[in-house]
Protein backbone atom coordinates (compact mmCIF):
# COMPACT_ATOMS: atom_id res chain seq x y z
CA UNK A 1 0.00 0.00 0.00
CA UNK A 2 2.74 2.14 0.89
CA UNK A 3 4.38 1.90 -2.56
CA UNK A 4 1.06 2.70 -4.61
CA UNK A 5 1.13 5.91 -2.34
CA UNK A 6 4.32 6.76 -2.74
CA UNK A 7 4.28 6.05 -6.87
CA UNK A 8 0.74 8.23 -7.24
CA UNK A 9 3.10 11.19 -5.32
CA UNK A 10 5.44 10.50 -7.62
CA UNK A 11 3.68 10.18 -10.78
CA UNK A 12 1.32 13.36 -9.63
CA UNK A 13 4.42 15.91 -8.68
CA UNK A 14 6.01 14.88 -12.17
CA UNK A 15 3.26 15.88 -14.00
CA UNK A 16 3.06 18.94 -12.20
CA UNK A 17 6.44 19.74 -12.74
CA UNK A 18 5.88 19.08 -16.77
CA UNK A 19 3.61 22.73 -16.43
CA UNK A 20 5.71 25.53 -16.26
CA UNK A 21 6.63 27.30 -19.20
CA UNK A 22 10.69 27.16 -20.56
CA UNK A 23 12.65 29.86 -19.53
CA UNK A 24 12.83 32.54 -21.89
CA UNK A 25 9.16 31.61 -24.05
CA UNK A 26 6.60 35.06 -23.79
CA UNK A 27 4.34 32.16 -21.48
CA UNK A 28 7.22 32.55 -19.25
CA UNK A 29 8.07 36.04 -19.06
CA UNK A 30 4.48 36.89 -18.47
CA UNK A 31 4.07 34.46 -15.50
CA UNK A 32 6.93 36.13 -13.90
CA UNK A 33 6.23 39.42 -14.69
CA UNK A 34 2.72 38.47 -12.78
CA UNK A 35 4.29 36.96 -9.64
CA UNK A 36 5.14 39.31 -6.45
CA UNK A 37 8.47 40.75 -5.89
CA UNK A 38 8.76 38.36 -3.16
CA UNK A 39 8.26 35.17 -4.92
CA UNK A 40 10.68 35.79 -7.71
CA UNK A 41 14.32 34.10 -7.18
CA UNK A 42 17.66 35.92 -7.52
CA UNK A 43 17.91 32.88 -11.22
CA UNK A 44 14.82 33.74 -11.97
CA UNK A 45 15.19 38.01 -12.18
CA UNK A 46 18.75 37.18 -14.15
CA UNK A 47 16.98 35.09 -16.61
CA UNK A 48 13.79 37.40 -16.65
CA UNK A 49 16.12 40.25 -17.08
CA UNK A 50 18.61 38.89 -20.30
CA UNK A 51 15.53 36.75 -21.93
CA UNK A 52 12.24 39.42 -21.58
CA UNK A 53 14.19 42.73 -21.18
CA UNK A 54 17.30 42.56 -23.20
CA UNK A 55 15.87 40.22 -25.96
Amino acid sequence: MKLISLLAVLVLSSSLMACSPKVGTPEWCKMIKEKSAGDITPNEAADYATECLFK
